[in-house]
């Protein structure tokens, strides 16, 4: 791993820190996401490379080309991101509405909901406690940050359009969506009890 490092211009070798740096930070990188795009296709280039680096951390980087998504994956629990119950729901919820939407897109379109969309799919659900706007703010710019979503506008408009990026697939592997559905009905009974 040293020797391809070396052997890579100074550039390059910023752009391999760069990279790296944003998957410590961010867990995911979509090719999708202006600023993940120059760090995704380097690391396409040199992915050997990051394997090796990662593996002496103890990560393993999970490359799916046909979505344009890299995942950093850790052997440990230590460090996952743990989800307080609203954060976990409306990231279902971007879930359920990712594979709703990609019905009606090509594969080169983004897949694009509003912040409504969120409130209406919740109410659907019938959760008996109802999403406050600042939880539901707070959640996606966790999200935004982990480079799940990415928001064009002010959050704290219902018209605020927000780009639900093919790295959700990653987040959440359920191929089946019913699973999805009956995992948000799993967390919202548990405030029952």
């Amino acid at each position: 791993m040293l020797e391809a490092l070396e052997k890579m211009t100074i550039t390059q070798q910023n752009q391999f820190k760069d990279a790296v740096n944003k998957l410590l930070a961010s867990t995911f990188l979509s090719r999708d996401k202006r600023d993940n795009k120059e760090s995704y296709y380097f690391l396409m280039s040199y992915k050997e490379v990051f394997d090796e680096f990662f593996k002496i951390l103890g990560y393993d980087v999970i490359l799916d080309m046909p979505t344009g998504s890299v995942m950093l994956v850790g052997a440990s629990a230590q460090n996952t991101l743990k989800l307080k119950r609203d954060e976990s729901i409306v990231l279902l919820i971007l879930r359920l509405l990712y594979h709703e939407k990609m019905k009606d897109t090509s594969l080169n379109e983004n897949i694009v909901c509003q912040v409504s969309d969120i409130h209406e799919k919740y109410d659907y659900l019938e959760i008996k406690k109802k999403l406050n706007k600042t939880d539901l703010i707070n959640s996606l710019r966790l999200f935004r940050r982990y480079n799940l979503i990415e928001v064009t506008g002010d959050l704290t408009s219902s018209a605020c359009r927000i780009v639900i990026l093919p790295t959700i697939l990653m987040a959440i592997k359920s191929e089946d969506i019913t699973e999805v559905y009956n995992t948000i009905m799993k967390i919202s009974q548990e405030e029952v009890k």
